[in-house]
């Protein structure tokens, strides 16, 4: 999830560095290309980049900020490239915080014939027939292609869709789950490099490319494309999403499926949008999914956790994060996904997502917080949720006191950046006018995330105890219908297409309350059944995960 509120926009000091990766990063290798994230302000003549994700403020010595040298605002295309060791610490270091993303196209990168494509199936021939044809025409030259049949019904229908189209099978008697069925796949392939793909998607021409661009950097062990909206076509293949969802919404009957397909092909789980991003906990790209991934298979370790039904890819993510790999989320790679649309299986699909949120809080603490909150900004919240005059009136005067004291600490206590010794920097008194200003944007906008993830849990992780809540209470009736009907709109307003109309919010806006309805049951279904509220309870320290 997004986490628009942070330590370094809540804290009255904003330290550059700010996250254990980006205290001493190990140098990008030369040659290499970061390009600044479209979204990064920059500020004070380039010296101040804000952005990144979580939002940071990093503040660069003179010789990073004449690196990135340019006007004040969004520049766009503004690049890095490495040629010494200043330049390789700065680009590693905006690179690891989200500000900045690497090109792939080193010459490094490993080749196709050094790729084992490991493909997880049970009792589907057809779907693997149709991405077996796919990634022979999208990715030829990979080394091999192992199927691992995890316990089908008719194995000899698997070997003989496999063996006719030259891939490997290797198999389970009986079925032990897709985690089992990648890890034996891991076992049995030769490459250097394994892409796991799951029998429903249909990789897209070029995927295959960016994502071995990114492991020519020694520290990335893994990188995951986008998963997009995957519908067949007459003449066989994929297009675009835009195209496959609109011919989606055509084909099918009723409007419940016309409304979920409409939903899934912008809000998928599975899509974790059109920005590239280093996938980090408790970030804009805090994992990614299984259904296709490119990992080192010396990184591998034990590989997925064959005892988690649910969220095992988020588990294998995190576990190598916590051993120092680097992981990178490519949307320049695209994987096609064909959605489940039927409304029962959908709900049903999503709940189970939900329940996957107890274990991973067990094993991965202070990782799946519903809130991630400083304490300024959940004192605010609160305040704002009680909806008397003079709460509010107190949210705005502790707003008020946060933007003084961030205004404070960008002056007296940021960090430069870039060189290769850090040193203690200050803004000159007299730019205090600066720091005033760019802080009197960051503390609202760190409410303004807050507020946003206080209506998401609401409406999400906590709504059982919210109706519960509303039965009793007038106020948490009103907080609870706003949030349902704000935070519905502005997630349409975020995922809507181009000419979309009333029409198309009202069905967003329902879709996405029954996709947190279910969610949220499956959350608290999974705290029952592990004896926890770890996946309920909000992280109010303002600090990281690892601090």
């Amino acid at each position: 999830m997004c986490c628009l509120d942070s330590p370094a926009i809540a804290t009255p000091t904003v330290p550059a560095t700010d996250a254990g990766p980006v205290t001493r990063p190990a140098r990008l290798p030369a040659g290499w290309t970061v390009v600044l994230d479209r979204r990064v302000l920059r500020v004070d003549g380039g010296r101040t980049l804000v952005g990144g994700s979580p939002p940071r403020v990093l503040r660069l010595s003179p010789a990073a900020s004449a690196r990135l040298a340019g006007p004040d605002g969004v520049p766009p295309e503004a690049r890095l490239t490495v040629t010494d060791a200043t330049s390789a610490t700065l680009a590693r270091l905006l690179t690891d915080a989200g500000v900045a993303h690497p090109v792939p196209g080193h010459a490094d990168a490993p080749s196709p014939g050094e790729v084992s494509v490991v493909v997880p199936v049970r009792d589907r021939p057809r779907e693997l027939a149709r991405l077996l044809d796919a990634v022979a025409a999208t990715a030829p030259g990979v080394g091999e292609v192992v199927v691992v049949d995890d316990g089908s019904a008719d194995p000899d229908t698997t070997t003989r869709v496999a063996a006719a189209r030259g891939a490997r099978v290797v198999g389970h008697p009986s079925s032990r789950g897709p985690a089992a069925a990648r890890n034996t796949g891991a076992t049995a392939a030769s490459g250097a490099v394994v892409a796991f793909l799951d029998s429903d998607v249909v990789p897209e021409p070029g995927w295959l490319a960016p994502l071995l661009g990114h492991l020519a950097d020694p520290a990335v062990a893994l990188a995951a494309p986008r998963i997009v909206a995957w519908v067949g076509l007459a003449g066989g293949g994929a297009s675009n999403a835009a195209l496959l969802a609109s011919d989606a919404r055509n084909a099918t009957s009723s409007i419940a499926r016309r409304a979920v397909a409409r939903y899934e092909e912008r809000r998928s789980s599975l899509d974790l949008g059109p920005r590239p991003a280093p996938v980090t906990a408790r970030s804009r790209v805090a994992y990614v999914p299984s259904a296709a991934l490119v990992v080192r298979r010396s990184a591998l370790g034990a590989g997925f956790a064959e005892d988690m039904p649910v969220a095992e890819d988020v588990d294998l993510v995190w576990r190598l994060a916590a051993d120092g790999h680097r992981l990178r989320y490519e949307p320049a790679s695209r994987v096609a996904h064909e959605h489940r649309d039927a409304l029962g299986p959908w709900l049903t699909r999503k709940a189970f997502y939900g329940t996957g949120a107890a274990p991973l809080a067990l094993r991965h603490p202070r990782r799946v917080p519903p809130m991630a909150l400083a304490p300024w900004t959940a004192a605010a919240v609160t305040l704002l949720g009680v909806q008397r005059r003079w709460t509010t009136a107190a949210a705005g005067a502790v707003t008020l006191v946060a933007t003084a004291r961030l205004a404070r600490g960008l002056v007296r206590g940021d960090r430069a950046c870039g060189d290769a010794d850090t040193q203690r920097l200050r803004w000159p008194t007299a730019d205090m006018r600066k720091a005033l200003a760019l802080a009197s944007v960051l503390a609202p906008w760190g409410l303004g995330g807050a507020a946003w993830q206080a209506a998401g849990a609401l409406t999400r992780h906590w709504w059982p105890a919210a109706v519960a809540g509303a039965l009793v209470s007038r106020r948490v009736r009103r907080a609870l219908a706003v949030a349902a009907v704000a935070e519905g709109l502005a997630d349409w307003v975020r995922f809507r297409p181009p000419g979309a109309g009333p029409v198309d919010a009202l069905g967003h806006v329902i879709a996405h309350r029954l996709d947190d309805l279910a969610y949220g049951a499956g959350l608290w279904w999974g705290a029952w059944r592990h004896r926890t509220l770890a996946p309920l309870r909000p992280d109010l320290t303002g600090k990281g995960p690892d601090r």
